[in-house]
């Protein structure tokens, strides 16, 4: 049960972003710019980021989010689990797999981002862009976390709910529309 009244059709950060829409705005627009927005990083590489931070905090119905969403963007069912759940071995660059490492560390402990792994990173291809959005992808999704979570949002169980979610997001992106969540609960 949420802390605070919601719309109970908008569950985890929709209805959030849904209850005040002024403070929404700019973490939309921010979220847009660094996951749809210009980027050597590809938008599902981009979710993969947002998903790895998210597990790592538990938040459940971020994970779930863009788990789907990187699935979706990426034209690659279950790369996101692979990333979760063995990424050593996912099939991602190494690159990526730097990325990755970094952005869990920004989640757990951001000063255990060490000198040697941004090397290790920019030996692997990572541009210093690469590595300041990565960050800061992470830092934004470690808020979003926090805000799903600290005021109880509702997290569907139904894996098609975030397949409805991530459809969403692979086609309006982040910004506000009219009737953006329309479809979300449809059956």
């Amino acid at each position: 049960m949420p802390h605070i009244p919601l719309d109970p059709a908008l569950p985890g950060i929709t209805g959030l972003l849904n209850y005040r829409q002024d403070t929404a705005l700019p973490i939309r627009q921010l979220t847009q710019l660094l996951l749809r927005g210009e980027s050597t990083l590809t938008e599902g590489e981009r979710e993969l980021i947002a998903t790895v931070v998210s597990q790592g905090n538990q938040c459940k119905f971020c994970t779930a989010a863009h788990s789907a969403a990187a699935d979706a963007v990426s034209g690659e069912k279950g790369i996101a689990e692979k990333v979760k759940n063995d990424p050593d071995n996912a099939p991602v660059s190494e690159k990526m797999k730097y990325l990755l490492e970094i952005a869990r560390r920004t989640q757990a402990d951001a000063r255990t981002v060490s000198p040697e792994l941004v090397a290790g990173a920019r030996a692997a291809g990572a541009t210093d862009m690469e590595l300041h959005d990565t960050v800061l992808i992470a830092a934004l999704f470690c808020l979003y976390n926090k805000y799903v979570d600290g005021l109880a949002s509702v997290t569907p169980t139904d894996p098609a709910f975030y397949e409805r979610l991530a459809n969403i997001l692979k086609s309006n992106g982040y910004l506000p529309s009219a009737n953006r969540y329309a479809t979300l609960n449809a059956n």
